[in-house]
């Protein structure tokens, strides 16, 4: 067989193989080749938290267009920084359902499976209509506590009341995302962010800039047209929960509430919860701090960069969100040490991808930066940062694999003591330190960020090693 036709097989493998990881057919994660099983669960995966992280993207670039862009991309990059509360109790609950699906599914009990991802779905929207209502009632009081300037608040108020009130949508499209990828399902997860997403390309310019009868919203037009998105995204996903082909399929007789199984999700998530909250109060103590020190062009430079940083962290979330669903199905399938051994492999895949991205950030950080901003004091901050907070990449990379292996096995306590004294025992003070004590202004937040989370992943791998993950029971 000559050379040219042994690569026109492989690329014909390759092309094929991502094909089937797309489409979503669905297959025994418990036995087979798990290299197999990480990619064709991590490429839907990785592609859907690509579109998660869109949102923040196409907002930012639309409002970095607008007249006196600094005080727009303030209130989006701020705003944003106290929906992760949000996005922390969407993702802890969102957790605890891919968990107990996972478990169940790998038990070979997907009636089980559906009746917890809908006890999930009661909790979510119990939690997140208090949420709602109390984002809506003190939107500008948000923007003031996080620091903003009185003009920032005047004009980003309406922006933040509404993706305030639109949390039930970004609760939801969480969650039941959590619950496809516990059953394997990870193809329908990104599907349903990639319409979202569509959606709110199309819409983010007609609202911002006006079309024909729609008039211009501004600001307010971005947040408008990310609810939408979200919501019909949500919308999308509880059609094929319903009516899908999916092995976990919600019936009539488990919409009952069942306060048992309520509990069993609210003991897993809610450390899982505390866990992202930790982080989230981490990162808007950190956006505060650099607010104080570096002013609206100091602030908007550091949200560029975190937008970007976010936006590449993304895919490898996604590929760490395998490992959570391949642990709990192992682990439910009666095999630990191919839970272990799939986490490994994970980690591996994270840590090569996560080194490209760095080497990018360093070599082109500006590049990357003007295509959000054309202010040069706010490129010149925001390039800056990047270059300093990706030097941490390839351990944010396996710190992340790491954490979601032990929520992915239930054990959501261990991340959360680990994010605890990693974030607030040791990251806030040490970028206080730097940025007010030493006077380096927003420079010793850039710093503080990457070497905190080097301590994290380090610690979390050690931890992971010692095994004590394998005996949770859920």
């Amino acid at each position: 067989m000559s050379q040219q036709t042994v690569s026109t097989n492989r690329v014909s493998y390759i092309f094929s193989f991502i094909k089937q990881a797309i489409k979503g057919e669905e297959m025994d994660y418990t036995t087979g080749s798990l290299r197999k099983a990480v990619f064709l669960l991590a490429i839907p995966m990785i592609l859907e938290m690509c579109m998660e992280s869109v949102f923040a993207v196409v907002d930012l670039y639309f409002v970095g267009h607008l007249p006196d862009s600094s005080h727009a991309i303030q209130t989006v990059g701020l705003t944003e920084s106290v929906i992760t509360i949000v996005y922390s109790l969407a993702i802890g609950i969102s957790m605890a359902a891919t968990a107990l699906v996972a478990r169940r599914v790998g038990e070979k009990n997907p009636d089980a499976a559906a009746y917890a991802g809908v006890q999930a779905l009661w909790l979510a929207i119990f939690v997140t209509a208090a949420v709602s209502v109390t984002g809506m009632i003190f939107a500008a009081d948000i923007l003031r506590l996080m620091g903003a300037e009185p003009t920032t608040v005047a004009k980003g108020t309406a922006y933040t009341r509404l993706m305030m009130g639109g949390s039930l949508v970004i609760m939801l499209l969480f969650l039941i995302n959590g619950i496809f990828r516990g059953a394997g399902n990870a193809a329908m997860a990104m599907k349903s962010l990639w319409l979202a997403n569509i959606c709110n390309i199309i819409l983010c310019p007609i609202f911002i800039n006006g079309l024909g009868p729609i008039p211009a919203f501004g600001l307010t037009g971005a947040a408008m047209a990310t609810t939408i998105g979200r919501g019909i995204g949500v919308v999308y996903q509880l059609y094929h929960l319903f009516n899908g082909k999916s092995q976990v399929k919600i019936k009539n007789h488990h919409l009952k509430i069942d306060w048992t199984v309520i509990k069993s999700v609210i003991k897993i998530a809610s450390p899982g919860t505390f866990q992202f909250i930790i982080g989230s109060c981490s990162w808007i103590f950190l956006a505060r701090l650099v607010a104080e020190t570096g002013g609206d062009h100091g602030s908007a430079g550091y949200q560029t960069a975190i937008r970007l940083l976010i936006f590449f962290i993304m895919p490898a979330w996604g590929l760490s969100n395998a490992a959570a669903t391949l642990i709990g199905q192992n682990l439910g399938a009666g095999q630990p040490d191919r839970a272990e051994e799939s986490v490994l492999k994970t980690a591996k895949y994270n840590f090569i991808f996560m080194a490209v991205v760095t080497v990018l950030f360093l070599t082109s950080a500006k590049f990357f930066i003007s295509m959000f901003t054309q202010d040069p004091q706010i490129q010149e901050i925001a390039a800056n940062a990047l270059r300093i907070m990706s030097l941490g990449y390839v351990f944010y990379g396996v710190g992340m694999v790491m954490i979601n292996a032990f929520n992915g096995a239930g054990d959501t306590w261990t991340p959360t003591w680990i994010n605890f004294i990693g974030f607030w025992l040791f990251q806030i003070p040490l970028a206080y330190t730097l940025a007010k004590a030493l006077n380096m202004g927003p420079l010793g937040v850039f710093i503080a960020i990457p070497v905190a989370e080097t301590a994290i992943s380090i610690t979390s791998f050690i931890l992971f090693k010692r095994g004590k993950w394998k005996q949770v029971k859920i």
